[in-house]
């Protein structure tokens, strides 16, 4: 998810220095305006926990005790215990994880940009139990699990995705989509996948692997979520959110959140949609009246996930995870 690190040539040379024309500086992040009329600084509440995670603690998924954040540069995953409220376990994986995590039988599937593998971990005792010779199709993207196997979007064109046979632990076939699919969920029977280099998401029928619908949503759809009985994307091209019917397969609602660029990430649960990008860390959606109903401003963010009744936010930058009370974030 999520960040990028510019190289600055400061050009210390002995008896000359160079033009400042030639130092190369950081861009400045476009300002994001989201929805003004909701929208609260990010002190305005206080977490419950703050779990340490040193590095860059990016994406995360639940298990039913709790939840692991992947860190690229530390090469591992970390658990944090949903009774504890501790760091329970670091896990050393592939090189440099990305492109999510998912949980499916019993394990943690680790995507790892470094090596082009995904690592396959006991999500009880951290042993690594496979690595797996199939690498994501971007570092910003997304794998899934469904009832019978895990779904990653591969290839160099972004234009497939790969059936992981759980059993076996190999690529057992792979569904062609359209070039710069990057993100795969699964919910409502089918897999979803995003294509974020044009304005559509995919189903795919898991059963025979084959893609049954092509759908319209918002332009440049990176990151999506299947819950609330709907299939949600995280639109960069415009910053907002399109709410896809899984019964009909159309897209019925698009929701402003002001939120525009590159990054971020969505989650489900609790009855909202929760979204996060920097400068803007946390948007709430009401999942049925498709309302924005509260957002928060300023330094955080960038992962976030709806798990054992609370918000779980990546702050990578920070170095933490927070473990917010939903409570403190719905309208006040």
């Amino acid at each position: 998810m999520r960040y990028a690190i510019f190289l600055i040539c400061l050009g210390l040379g002995a008896q000359e220095t160079p033009p400042a024309a030639a130092t190369k500086q950081r861009p400045a992040r476009p300002p994001r305006p989201g929805v003004k009329e909701v929208q609260k600084p990010m002190d305005a509440f206080q977490p419950d926990v703050v779990f340490p995670v040193p590095g860059v603690p990016d994406w995360t998924i639940d298990t039913p005790d709790g939840v692991w954040v992947s860190n690229g540069p530390k090469n591992s995953i970390s658990r944090l215990d949903a009774k504890t409220n501790t760091v329970l376990a670091t896990v050393t994986v592939g090189q440099k994880p990305c492109s999510g995590i998912a949980y499916g039988f019993g394990s943690l599937w680790v995507p790892n940009c470094g090596d082009k593998s995904v690592s396959r971990v006991d999500a009880k005792t951290g042993a690594v139990l496979a690595t797996i010779a199939v690498g994501p199709a971007n570092s910003e993207g997304g794998i899934a699990c469904s009832k019978d196997a895990a779904w990653l979007p591969t290839g160099a064109a972004g234009d497939k995705v790969a059936r992981i046979d759980p059993k076996t632990n190999k690529v057992v076939a792979e569904v062609s989509v359209p070039a710069g699919s990057h993100t795969a969920d699964f919910g409502e029977g089918a897999v979803w996948v995003t294509n974020s280099s044009g304005s559509v998401v995919t189903r795919i029928d898991p059963k025979k692997n084959k893609v049954t619908d092509t759908i319209e949503v918002g332009p440049k759809p990176r990151f999506l979520a299947v819950g609330e009985g709907f299939v949600w994307t995280l639109n960069q091209g415009d910053g907002t959110v399109s709410k896809v019917d899984p019964k009909s397969r159309k897209t019925i609602a698009t929701i402003q959140l002001g939120i525009p660029g590159t990054g971020g990430e969505i989650s489900t649960g609790g009855g909202a949609v929760w979204v996060t990008v920097f400068q803007i860390p946390i948007t709430r959606i009401d999942a049925k009246t498709n309302k924005v109903t509260s957002q928060f401003a300023g330094p955080g963010g960038d992962a976030i996930l709806f798990a054992h009744g609370s918000v779980w936010l990546s702050n990578l930058r920070q170095q933490n995870v927070w473990r917010i009370d939903p409570a403190k974030l719905a309208a006040q």
